[in-house]
Parts: structure tokens; C-alpha cells; sequence
């Protein structure tokens, strides 16, 4: 069928199966939508078929995309697994491992988290400590994780973890998939100001992972990591798996609504935040054609994810100028969002270190001096442990 088609037969399919039930529990949900999303077409749509996907292209996506534009699709639980874990275990797991865990991924059998940051390793991921040592034919876990997203209904997770400490940070580095219910895993919410807790903090006690488990080489989890932030950057920029704008109080539409838009003033705003949200988008698509092209975005993912932070910060902002103070009470609709938006300028790597990386990265600007990069990690005098 054409586009236009598609996109009709998407957004009808969207009106007629979407769940109503508000009050359920929002994992069952979430799962169950999912399982209707994948039977009829609508989930993974441009992954491989051999694996579950669909096979699709760029263009169905964009078209499913648009028709989901003015719904809430209850998929948040799943936006790890389908924008960050699941597109690296693509990239960069054996057959096997695709075999075992594209498809249930797809279905919303299993949700996924991503184990990177640690109390002493947010920004500067390569510095983290969890260890795992090699016993046999499996391994031994023993750290902590922390701001962790939808850990707390995770059944896998991708973790880097610190193989060889008498290398540099960056070498000494392997990915590893972790089963979230196995014994000496614990999970603890952390609530963010808004009241919720979408992220956690994560303690692995001697928890064994089988050797087939382990994403690419022993000590190549480095670049493994590079795969999965620039997918995490790309996806949070491009909201994969977030549902929808329909219920965002500080939409551009949701503003045209709540605001005098006869001033002139505040139509010039409006136009901006129209501007800079079209241009995100463009952007997001063109990087998008040239991964599906084979054409490796590199550090531009970076820049996507950037210009969302700044995005969203304005947009905040704009909100709460248009509004007025009232915006941030407790009980007023813009009050969550509010709160939220500064976390996007944080999660997934601050503005700062985005822009570093553009610098060094896409500008060829001179790096900052690092002398971390070449000292084995357990010399290094911040950070570390034997």
C-alpha cells in the first residue's frame, strides 16, 4: 500500500485498539498494547524480519509516526528496549542472542533497562567500578548502578561492566546482558521531583551471567557502549517509544490553546518553538535515513540529543512565560512537565559533555587534555578500586 494509505490504516487501527482502561496497572497495559502493536504490523518496522521486525523502511515509520502523532501510546516502559538496548543487541550481538531476545522485545514480553551510570561514573561512564570477574563459563557481578530508568519492571538489562583493571578505563571495558530477577540483584526506586519514580539505583551481589550472555569481546565493551549511546542519543532526540505529544500541556498545540495567540508577541514565540521543533525534526530524519543507509551518524547523535535538551528547556520556559507563575502549582497541568525538563539537559549526557563532543567530534575542535586515557585504571588516583 502507498503511504497515504498506511498512515490511514495505522491511525485508524490506533483509534479502534488503543487501551481506555486508565485506572489498570500501567505495565499489564503497556505489555498488552504492545502484543496488539507487534500482531498487526505496527511494532519494529524497520527491523530485520529475520529477527521479528517487519523489514520496512524509513518512510512506513515516519508514516506510523505521523499517525501516532495525536495519540498516547502506552509504550514508556518499553523505550529502553526498542531505542537503545534492542538496536545494539542488532548491531552488536550474536544470532543467537537476536534470536533470544529481539522478538519478545517487540511483543512486549520482556522490558529492558540499561546499566551505564554509577554514583561515581555518570558523565565519565568509562570510569565506572562494577567488576566482573570470569569464573569458568560464566561471570561474577559485584556493583552498584544508578538512575537507571524503568529498572523496576526490567526483566534484562545491558551492563558494562570492568573486566581488566591494569589497562586504561576505556580498554579494560565488557557488555554484558543481565537477567534483572536473578538472585543478588536489588532495585531501588529513586523518586525525582515531580514525585515519580521512573529511576533507580541498582546493587549486583555475586551475580552470575552466562559467557553466552556477553555482548562482543572480553574488554571490547567500550565500543559496544559507543553503539548504545549513540543509538540512546538518536532515540532520545527522536522520543522512540514515548508514546505520544496528544497529552504534553507544553506542546506547541496545547499552548495555541491556553494562550491569547491575537497578541503578536506571542505569536512570534509560538512561531519560534514551531521553527525549532521542525528543524529537530528534519534532523532526527535525516540521521535516521543515513543509519538505515549504513551510514554511521557518529558523534552527530550527540548534537540531536543537544538540541532536544535545548529544546525542551525553552519550551519549558515559553510555557511558564505564556501561563504565568501559575503554571507551576501542583495541581495545574503544565506543573509536571515543568519539573521534568531540566532531567533532559542531564539524562543520557549533560549539555556540557554533548557539546565537547561536537567540538572535538563534528567541529574537529582541540580536545580538552585528558590524562586518564592512557594510565591503567587501577593507578588512576580518583574513582577506582583494585
Amino acid at each position: 500500500m502507498d503511504l497515504a494509505e498506511y498512515r490511514r490504516a495505522a491511525r485508524a487501527w490506533l483509534e479502534d485498539n488503543l487501551p481506555a482502561d486508565e485506572a489498570a496497572d500501567g505495565v499489564t497495559r503497556a505489555k498488552e498494547f504492545m502484543a496488539k502493536l507487534y500482531d498487526a504490523g505496527y511494532s519494529g518496522i524497520t527491523w530485520p524480519e529475520r529477527w521479528g521486525g517487519q523489514g520496512l523502511t524509513q518512510a512506513e515509520e515516519r508514516a506510523f509516526a505521523a499517525a501516532a502523532r495525536d495519540f498516547t501510546l502506552p509504550t514508556y516502559v518499553f523505550s529502553i528496549g526498542l531505542g537503545m538496548t534492542g538496536p545494539t543487541i542488532l548491531d552488536r550481538g550474536t544470532d543467537e542472542q537476536r534470536e533470544r531476545f529481539i522478538r519478545p522485545l517487540l511483543r512486549g514480553e520482556e522490558i529492558w533497562c540499561q546499566l551505564f551510570s554509577e554514583p561515581g561514573a555518570g558523565s565519565d561512564v568509562a570510569s565506572l567500578q562494577t567488576r566482573a570477574e570470569h569464573d569458568g563459563d560464566h561471570w561474577i557481578v559485584n556493583g552498584q548502578k544508578v538512575w537507571t530508568s524503568v529498572a523496576h519492571h526490567a526483566d534484562w538489562g545491558l551492563l558494562l561492566a570492568r573486566t581488566d583493571v591494569d589497562v586504561p578505563k576505556h580498554k579494560g571495558l565488557t557488555m554484558f546482558v543481565v537477567d534483572m530477577h536473578h538472585p543478588g540483584v536489588t532495585v531501588r526506586p529513586l523518586r525525582d521531583m515531580s514525585g515519580k519514580a521512573n529511576f533507580n539505583e541498582v546493587f549486583f551481589d555475586d551475580v552470575t551471567i552466562p559467557d553466552e550472555h556477553r555482548v562482543g569481546e572480553v574488554n571490547d565493551g567500550w565500543s559496544v557502549a559507543v553503539t548504545t549511546l549513540l543509538h540512546e542519543r538518536l532515540s532520545i532526540s527522536a522520543g522512540v517509544g514515548m508514546g505520544g505529544q496528544k497529552d504534553n500541556p507544553a506542546s506547541l498545540d496545547a499552548l495555541r490553546r491556553a494562550v491569547d495567540t491575537s497578541d503578536p508577541l506571542v505569536r512570534d514565540q509560538l512561531v519560534e518553538l514551531h521553527i525549532r521543533s521542525r528543524a529537530l525534526a528534519l534532523f532526527n530524519q535525516r540521521l535516521a535515513q543515513e543509519t538505515k543507509a549504513g551510514i554511521f551518524p557518529g558523534a552527530r547523535g550527540s548534537a540531536a540529543k543537544l538540541l532536544l535538551a535545548e529544546l525542551t528547556l525553552f519550551q519549558a520556559d515559553l510555557a511558564t512565560q505564556l501561563v504565568g507563575p501559575e503554571s507551576v502549582l501542583a495541581d495545574h497541568p503544565l506543573a509536571q512537565a515543568l519539573s521534568l525538563a531540566p532531567g533532559m539537559a542531564l539524562g543520557g549526557g549533560t549539555n556540557e559533555i554533548m557539546r565537547n563532543i561536537v567540538g572535538d567530534r563534528v567541529l574537529g575542535l582541540p580536545p580538552e587534555p585528558r590524562v586518564d586515557k592512557t594510565v591503567p585504571f587501577k593507578d588512576l588516583k580518583v574513582g577506582t578500586q583494585a
